[in-house]
């Protein structure tokens, strides 16, 4: 609308460069633009367009076309104009020096990708894009894989952590309640594992590739040599694009709509105006969405919303100058520690939280207490000084002393490091979940491997790798006779906080890790692991596959740590 193009409609609808749109045999309204119309029958129309040299439009070229239109005599040559070079009139925003135009706007991600590129490609492979039927491939999914696709789907919801976002419903019978950010979430994550052997395998890996590329494109930063490699991925997708759902049939034409040709010019939009994520729109339709409930008059509409902007702009000046914005926020607060939780002196940026029970030695397994104190012999041992001979501490001396110590288990931790800090649950701990709650107690964690293990006489060589398990227990323990501060070099009143985890067993194939996805598979569990707090690294998704008969975990922390739109509630 700034811009006054007019889009699909014209000759040449892309506002980024002027590429000319050739009209299928049922529609002569639509505008298509695919790179390959070798069926065109015209010696002046260019049947092969070069995606790395597309006729890029300028901003005195753009601006002197719509003068052009704007200056015609009568309403008919100016709209044949507009129709021809795809600007309706001189934008009013062109008087602005700091505006360079098209550049000045490019295609926005949210609308461009999760909006209609993935509902299309979802709408190629049930069968209902356009009257199109799979041609000369074979990429249609049935209707009762799509169906079950759809349930493992909402019922994945059970298995991710709400920080993760907003579940995600039925994607086959569920279709007007999924908005952009559920769809973003729905590729980006669930998608690869759901589509796995169900989508042929040159279609799923097309859908793979375009998966990286939009990984890429999500990053919070962008080298130059990445910004390169999402301008050739994208020519290479939307090339196979083409010759899968388009087949270069004129038929088929309607396969190519603007949105599959605009993917073209991501790369450039982010090396002139940053990532996309500066520039997506979703927090304008956050605001937009929040000024609904707004509304209260249908007679006067448009004097409710004025009023809602007026007193909530008036109540934001009150927070700020007044340094009351905790004070005065109407939900729950994010800042203020929970009632009931305990702070760690030891390791400040984690936050215990309830439930909480007080466990002495003799109500603790004789398992859980014989990884406890392998688990302190290790810290104790570890913290000496590197290059000091210290005698080390051995495990009987700490059990002994564990026998007296002061225990807690916590069934809850909250990482305060930073907004972005993540609540984690133990499944050992609580009472019995909601039939609405959502898991929360599957984590990555880091711990220290010796190379070295199984060869007595070589030196150790200690390696820092991921583990993947589920958190059961948060065990803090306090020593609190003197001896024990003496034997285990301990500081008066300092306490141990641990985690129980009890390990997943990952495949030995990694079929996606195969493809360049940071996706791991496990099938089993393995043995409990007692380590540090701080150990833990971020909170995990799960959704189960039932190709291996197991689960795929979702880590958002890996390379799949891309830009997500929260709402704020200022």
């Amino acid at each position: 609308m700034l811009m006054h193009m007019k889009g699909h409609n014209a000759k040449s609808p892309c506002r980024m460069c002027s590429i000319v749109g050739v009209v299928g045999p049922n529609d002569s309204r639509t505008n298509y633009v695919p790179l390959n119309r070798a069926w065109i029958d015209e010696d002046d129309r260019i049947r092969v367009y070069d995606p790395t040299n597309l006729p890029m439009r300028t901003h005195d070229n753009l601006l002197a076309q719509a003068a052009e239109v704007q200056a015609a005599p009568t309403n008919a040559q100016a709209e044949r104009l507009a129709q021809q070079y795809g600007i309706k009139e001189i934008p009013a925003l062109s008087f602005l020096d700091s505006l360079i135009f098209p550049t000045s706007f490019p295609y926005d991600f949210m609308h461009l990708i999760w909006e209609n590129l993935v509902k299309n490609l979802v709408l190629h492979w049930t069968g209902q894009f356009k009257g199109l039927d799979d041609g000369s491939e074979n990429y249609t999914i049935e209707k009762a894989i799509w169906e079950a696709i759809g349930a493992e789907t909402a019922v994945s919801g059970a298995t991710i952590p709400s920080t993760f976002g907003a579940r995600v419903p039925d994607v086959a019978n569920d279709k007007t309640t999924i908005n952009a950010e559920m769809w973003s979430f729905w590729t980006m994550y669930l998608g690869p594992v759901l589509l796995r052997k169900r989508l042929s395998r040159k279609f799923y890996d097309h859908f793979i590739l375009l998966v990286k590329l939009l990984n890429k494109c999500l990053q919070f930063e962008i080298t130059t040599e990445e910004v390169n490699e999402i301008r050739q991925g994208f020519v290479e997708w939307v090339q196979k694009y083409e010759k899968y759902y388009y087949q270069y049939s004129p038929e088929r034409v309607s396969a190519c709509p603007l949105t599959i040709h605009a993917l073209l010019h991501i790369a450039d939009s982010i090396e002139t105006m940053g990532p996309v994520w500066c520039y997506w729109a979703f927090p304008m339709e956050r605001y937009c969405g929040s000024l609904q409930p707004a509304i209260r008059s249908r007679r006067f509409p448009y004097r409710s919303l004025d009023r809602y902007v007026l007193e909530t702009a008036q109540l934001m000046q009150i927070k700020l100058r007044y340094d009351v914005i905790e004070e005065l926020k109407l939900g729950p607060s994010k800042v203020n520690p929970p009632q009931g939780s305990s702070e760690l002196f030891s390791t400040p940026d984690y936050l215990l939280c309830p439930p909480k029970a007080q466990s002495p030695d003799g109500h603790l397994s004789a398992g859980l207490v014989t990884s406890i104190c392998a688990a302190l012999v290790t810290r104790l041992n570890t913290e000496h000084t590197p290059g000091q001979k210290k005698k080390r501490i051995p495990i009987g001396v700490v059990r002994q002393h564990f026998k007296s110590a002061h225990v807690e288990i916590w069934g809850c931790v909250r990482q305060v490091d930073s907004e972005e800090g993540e609540t984690i649950r133990a499944s050992c701990v609580g009472g019995i979940a909601q039939e609405d709650s959502r898991d929360a107690t599957f984590i990555r964690y880091q711990a220290y491997v010796d190379l070295h293990a199984r060869m007595n006489n070589r030196r150790q060589k200690l390696v820092l790798q991921d583990f993947y398990g589920q958190l059961e227990r948060i065990i803090v323990v306090r020593f609190t006779e003197q001896a024990a501060y003496q034997a285990l070099k301990l500081t008066s009143g300092e306490e141990i906080c641990l985690a129980a985890i009890r390990t997943c067993k990952l495949d030995k194939k990694q079929p996606l890790r195969d493809i360049g996805m940071d996706m791991h598979f496990y099938s089993g569990f393995g043995a409990l692991d007692v380590i540090g707090i701080e150990s833990i690294q971020s909170l995990m998704g799960r959704v189960r596959d039932r190709n291996k008969a197991g689960w795929a975990l979702l880590d958002r922390s890996g390379t799949l740590r891309r830009t997500l739109y929260t709402d704020s509630d200022d």
